[in-house]
């Protein structure tokens, strides 16, 4: 008879085990028991700077972490982050933009003694150096994380006003990354222009199985320019489900460890050796615990996503 645990001690001691997340078998995340036998971690890429590694499956905090200051308004989003940690995950994103969510996440990660382990990103987004300094500091305050590990220009507002500041912060290590953001295709050629004549750390950019157009330059060229890349909406803000609702996954999913759809998108865009980190939102313990197994076991090959996007494209 197996020995009876709580969750929480099942995912201690699974995270403690430590095998190599490529060679051992998918994860249920119904059953708990299977981290211990699978012996599994979540899959981590180098950050191409630095060579800092972090885990491919981050979290995003819009329209998530906007809740108010009881507990009994954060106590979903409190165990969304709990799980994260323990199941491997690092970078949790934010904005000014986001109404509390800054504040949220730097509460809760004190709650649960995470400021060490997660990997704190936020962005700024305004008009001036001094709205932008000021901005910055607040969201270091909120977050309560010194330094930050990544500031961002959100959706490149005023970008070249608060690139020159991010250097000098970066130099002074108040943040350790900087790097730029946008959620629209139609940035894309002002994304290009911007890794290719200014040194950047990261790009923030929207990239999914039904929209694809940054595998065409942006992709090849963060990766010329080593440039690790963060992908936003990777549900085409939820669209994705809806197109395949009431649908089975087809069989062949399983040769990549795919038991969700909600899998299925992710493991399409981390099957592109670019991409460093997803950061799907959700405020649902159980959606974050889905969506956290698309990081384990085996990843689709370029044959295989291409399957996977002709799949879909007959769906829709």
């Amino acid at each position: 008879m197996r020995p009876q645990y709580s969750r929480r001690k099942l995912l201690q001691l699974a995270l403690k085990a430590g095998a190599a997340s490529c060679l051992v078998p998918f994860i249920n995340p119904t059953n708990y028991m299977d981290f211990i036998t699978a012996k599994a971690t979540l899959i981590k890429r180098a950050i191409p700077g630095t060579g800092e590694l972090l885990p491919v499956m981050g979290l995003g905090t819009w329209q998530t972490f906007d809740v108010g200051p009881s507990p009994v308004s954060r106590a979903d989003v409190k165990e969304v982050l709990r799980l994260f940690a323990e199941l491997g995950g690092k970078l949790i994103d934010s904005s000014p933009m986001y109404g509390r969510s800054e504040e949220v996440v730097g509460d809760l990660s004190v709650d649960l003694k995470l400021q060490k382990k997660l990997f704190m990103a936020t962005k700024v987004w305004t008009q001036g150096e001094q709205n932008g300094i000021k901005q910055m500091e607040t969201s270091m305050q909120e977050m309560q994380a010194r330094p930050l590990d990544l500031i961002q220009i959100h959706n490149l507002v005023d970008w070249r006003i608060h690139l020159k500041t991010l250097r000098r912060w970066k130099e002074e290590q108040r943040i350790r990354y900087l790097g730029i953001t946008h959620y629209l295709a139609s940035a894309f050629d002002d994304l290009e222009r911007i890794i290719k004549t200014e040194p950047v750390d990261f790009v923030q950019l929207n990239y999914n199985i039904v929209t694809r157009q940054a595998a065409n330059r942006l992709l090849p060229l963060a990766a010329e320019k080593k440039v690790a890349v963060i992908v936003n909406r990777p549900f085409e803000s939820g669209a994705l489900f809806s197109s395949v609702k009431g649908k089975p996954l087809p069989a062949w999913a399983s040769e990549f460890d795919c038991q969700s759809w909600g899998q299925f998108f992710l493991k399409y865009i981390l099957g592109h050796p670019a991409i460093t980190c997803v950061i799907p939102a959700t405020a649902k313990p159980k959606h974050l615990t889905d969506n956290m197994q698309a990081g384990y076991g085996r990843l689709p090959d370029e044959a295989t996503r291409k399957k996977m996007k002709e799949f879909i494209q007959k769906l829709s």
